[in-house]
């Protein structure tokens, strides 16, 4: 069983700390700022076995050197961006496995934010690593695809369980919630996600990982039936 805890980085990211109860294996995901990634690796027990890496921008990758050279771990990333990430001790795409401690992750390719991005999906435990690929109550903006293929990937996630545990590289909820509402303004389970959105960020509380069956509900973004209506909410989202 995989257990996951956000770590907050910069000034609105996410760094995932990933643990195998079993074995105790420890994974980070997108170690950008190393200073609290560290301290969070510290408080789990000092050792880290795998640095897992979903995109190239620095908001994601530019701690990685820094905590491999700490604790010695493996990194892990995308063949098709081995040319613009961090040294990667292990490239990986489309189909691959990625083994931490009893536990395995599944790599899928979701190109449409940038052409190299990968996410991670671990069965066991229901963890889905989304980088800024699935944003809850959004998706990454298309900087280097196309509306087809960003439409192409959510749809891998949306034939993942219900119960899968969201773990994007941003805190934008409470600011996807405004866009999401104005677009779907007659969706009721929105509006009450989006309340209890607000709520947890008024006590200062992160409002992930979500659960796939609530963005299913709730997203425009995972909701949209076809390319043309996916490429028209981006659109209107860049510009709201």
């Amino acid at each position: 069983m995989i257990t996951v805890t956000p770590i907050p980085i910069l000034s609105d990211n996410y760094a995932w700390l990933l643990r195998d109860e079993e074995s105790g294996c420890l994974a980070v995901v997108d170690p950008a700022d190393p200073a609290p990634v560290a301290a969070a690796i510290d408080a789990a027990g000092g050792k880290l076995d795998m640095i897992l890496l979903t995109h190239h921008h620095g908001d994601h990758v530019a701690g990685t050197d820094e905590i491999r050279a700490r604790y010695g771990a493996q990194v892990v990333g995308a063949r098709a961006d081995r040319h613009r990430l961090p040294k990667l001790d292990r490239e990986v795409w489309e189909g691959s496995e990625v083994d931490l401690g009893a536990s395995t992750a599944r790599v899928y390719e979701t190109p449409g934010h940038t052409r190299g991005h990968i996410s991670f999906y671990f069965p066991d435990g229901g963890v889905l690593l989304c980088g800024d690929t699935l944003f809850s109550l959004g998706c990454g903006r298309l900087l280097e695809g196309t509306a087809a293929e960003m439409f192409n990937s959510l749809m891998k996630f949306a034939a993942l369980p219900g119960a899968t545990l969201v773990c994007c590289g941003h805190e934008y909820t409470e600011s996807n919630a405004r866009f999401a509402l104005h677009a779907d303004p007659e969706n009721l389970d929105l509006h009450a996600y989006a309340e209890r959105v607000k709520e947890l960020r008024a006590m200062g509380l992160p409002t992930l990982p979500s659960k796939l069956s609530d963005e299913l509900e709730c997203n425009p973004f995972l909701r949209a039936g076809d390319v043309a209506t996916l490429a028209d909410l981006r659109a209107r989202k860049d510009k709201f």
